[in-house]
């Protein structure tokens, strides 16, 4: 419905600009919350195992946040250019576009995991680990980066849905991952245990495979999840197949040449997502450094640092799932060539972001040390963790308005000034802060220096939103040029 309404130039009053708004959020918030809820269950089964194979995790949880983001931020910038064609209701060129961005992305893929593998074994003794937790943990960093090629294109499917409008797929798909994460990591994680009940007693299968469990049932879900969404991608959402009975009416010719990259489509992808290829790596690689100033405060503050930020997320993943329907909503809007109503939804979707996330925020401050202890039975985590949410909940609102607005200048294909605001954010702000405030305060200073740059961070996306002048910096996009039939 909100295709058509864009498409048709319809004229939208804030009440149904509301329940569009409402209704692509609900979904996206949705299945960012299931992914949230699955790592929690991981850091929970994982914090069970004891301190040391919970430090081991969380010292390489930044550096698969570098990797995945870095392939997700590779897929954008063909996901934008299908929603703007969406928007100009040109489905064949959509369709092109998403041939070539299977292809390239696939190909990053691979670069990612071999260059993965290769520093897999090398990688905690980089970031200062323990010669004790260093093998696990490379180990469990080697096994995700070796499933990036299939998770590349995954993020591809999930980010070409969402462009269309279509959340609930996405959405379900999620949650269903998040199933299949809790009865993999079940039974790989612990060894064989007996369950008494009432005049019985169960003894449970389990590998006992710890850490290695962890990775490889997480994997085993996100691969799972991946060839659903690409099975329906591709026969069966409407506009976008192009296999199964939904391609048959397809104008355009069909064969090898249909995949070949059109250098109008790649050049209006790497506009949009090497900005935020290299934003991502300079973010993450600021958080590695944030996990080289934790990493001397000990083996506690190390675990503690892991889960609170696992915690956290439980606040700031509804604001990306509302992203990322401002996402769809300007950028379709902006394909329409309504960059008025593309404006409206950006300033509607950030208002709700941040709704959401001062809830979120309260919530997270009042039950910090509930959701520690779900995270670890080991006090001391409890207590640093606990003092560090109480610490960032102040920044969650602030912290939306970022997000959300991110979100919809990405929409348009505005992406080099966010990137930059972000990366100087990070970079010239929270480091410096941080290495000032925690040798005397510790974890907690780490985290106050977060908590201000975020706040810092979210004022200035404010601005720029307002200002209005992320929607002279869109991408000029045409349709795509078929191949010839002699190619095909």
């Amino acid at each position: 419905m909100s295709i058509k309404l864009i498409q048709e130039g319809a004229p939208l009053s804030f009440a149904r600009r509301l329940r569009l708004t409402a209704g692509l959020s609900w979904p996206a918030m949705m299945a960012q919350l299931s992914s949230i809820l699955m790592q929690y269950i991981d850091a929970a089964m994982v914090g069970r195992l004891g301190a040391g194979d919970s430090a081991a995790v969380g010292l390489v949880s930044t550096t698969l946040w570098l990797f995945w983001g870095t392939c997700s931020a590779a897929t954008v910038g063909f996901s934008v250019q299908v929603a703007h064609r969406v928007g100009a209701a040109d489905y064949v060129s959509a369709r092109a576009i998403l041939r070539q961005g299977l292809v390239c992305s696939l190909i990053f893929g691979v670069i990612m995991g071999i260059a993965g593998i290769a520093i897999s074994s090398s990688l905690p003794g980089w970031l200062g680990g323990d010669a004790g937790i260093s093998d696990k943990a490379s180990l469990y960093f080697f096994v995700f980066v070796a499933a990036l090629p299939l998770l590349t294109l995954n993020y591809l499917g999930c980010g070409v849905l969402r462009a269309c409008g279509n959340m609930k797929v996405p959405g379900g798909l999620n949650v269903l991952m998040c199933v299949l994460d809790v009865i993999f990591n079940f039974f790989l994680i612990f060894p064989p245990r007996e369950v008494h009940l009432p005049g019985m007693e169960i003894t449970l299968p389990g590998a006992g495979m710890g850490v290695l469990g962890a990775a490889l049932g997480t994997v085993a879900a996100e691969v799972a999840t991946a060839c659903l969404v690409l099975w329906y991608l591709l026969r069966r959402e409407k506009g976008m197949a192009i296999w199964g009975a939904r391609s048959e009416d397809m104008p355009e010719r069909r064969g090898k040449r249909a995949f070949m990259p059109v250098w109008s489509v790649l050049r209006n992808a790497a506009k949009v997502s090497s900005p935020m290829m290299i934003e991502h790596m300079v973010i993450c690689g600021a958080q590695i450094m944030v996990t080289v100033i934790v990493a001397p405060l000990g083996m506690m503050a190390i675990a503690a640092n892991a889960f609170a930020v696992t915690a956290e997320s439980l606040c700031y993943m509804p604001g990306y799932g509302i992203g990322d329907a401002a996402t769809t909503l300007t950028g379709q809007c902006y394909g329409a060539g309504r960059r008025d109503l593309a404006r409206k939804f950006a300033n509607l979707t950030v208002c709700l972001g941040m709704a959401v996330m001062s809830m979120m925020g309260l919530i997270l401050y009042i039950f910090a040390d509930e959701v520690m202890r779900l995270m670890s039975p080991v006090d001391a985590i409890v207590s640093l963790g606990a003092a560090s949410l109480r610490i960032e909940a102040w920044a969650e609102p602030m912290f939306a308005a970022s997000i959300v607005a991110y979100g919809a200048m990405v929409g348009v294909g505005d992406t080099i000034v966010p990137a930059l605001m972000n990366f100087g954010s990070i970079w010239l702000v929270r480091l410096p802060l941080a290495a000032l405030l925690a040798p005397s305060m510790g974890l907690q200073g780490v985290w106050l220096a977060m908590c201000l740059e975020l706040t810092f961070r979210g004022l200035i996306f404010l601005m720029r939103l307002l200002r209005g002048s992320w929607l002279r910096k869109g991408l000029h996009t045409a349709p795509v040029p078929m191949p010839d039939e002699s190619g095909v």
